[in-house]
């Protein structure tokens, strides 16, 4: 019980933080008034605060007391800084600074498994691509989506790039979700993820990178149309 009230605590400052109900440089409130306001102990409080601090997003000074910090000092990728951003409606400039990162990483990432990957790793990615063109419902794609581009970074054999996607899954996820809602159908993207697993199964590094650019600008053209609407 204790741990869920810890968790609560983190949960609803975080996410009016990152949400923008609180604002950097707005204090909050004292210790005692803020535990009170909670319904929790002072040393739940005092651990949440913590959790809070190491991602971030309050600072603690003397004589001013506690703080919200200015974005810049956020750790964008923890997961549930990542999970708030996401929750609250993502801006425009958030949404460029995913393709941004998509740009940055993947195309790389598909040249590497185009290079390396094993029959297994290729499998996996098939199997992905199969629920993908088989799935029924936005949810279900948007989750056969998510498994195509792990399979896609373990297929890299590069375990630095492959523990990336347990960090960026959230927003993955968010921007996968949002850019099939902006279509007419959900699945306009599969032609794209079909390109990108031939590249790879044919072993064609660069085909398989531009397959990938083609895919996330895609997608970023039609978030665009979507958001005009």
């Amino acid at each position: 019980m204790t741990r869920n009230l810890h968790g609560q605590v983190v949960e609803e400052i975080g996410s009016a933080i990152v949400g923008g109900k609180l604002h950097p440089g707005d204090p909050l409130p004292g210790e005692a008034q803020l535990a009170a306001q909670m319904e929790v102990s002072r040393t739940i409080l005092r651990e949440a605060l913590k959790v809070l601090a190491a991602k971030g997003l309050i600072e603690t000074r003397q004589k001013t007391g506690m703080r919200v910090r200015d974005p810049r000092f956020w750790n964008h990728l923890d997961p549930d800084v990542l999970t708030w951003r996401c929750a609250a409606m993502p801006t425009e400039d958030f949404v460029g600074k995913l393709v941004e990162m998509r740009e940055i990483i993947e195309p790389a990432a598909c040249m590497a498994a185009a290079r390396r990957r094993d029959p297994e790793q290729l499998a996996a990615i098939g199997e992905a691509l199969d629920a993908m063109e088989e799935s029924a419902d936005l949810d279900a794609w948007a989750e056969a989506d998510l498994r195509f581009h792990e399979a896609v970074l373990a297929a890299t054999n590069n375990e630095l790039l492959s523990s990336l996607f347990s960090v960026i899954e959230t927003a993955l996820a968010t921007f996968f979700v949002m850019s099939a809602r902006s279509a007419k159908n959900f699945k306009y993207a599969l032609p794209h993820h079909r390109a990108v697993y031939e590249a790879i199964r044919r072993r064609r590094p660069n085909e398989a990178a531009q397959a990938m650019r083609t895919m996330i600008d895609d997608s970023r053209a039609n978030m665009r149309k979507g958001r005009k609407k």
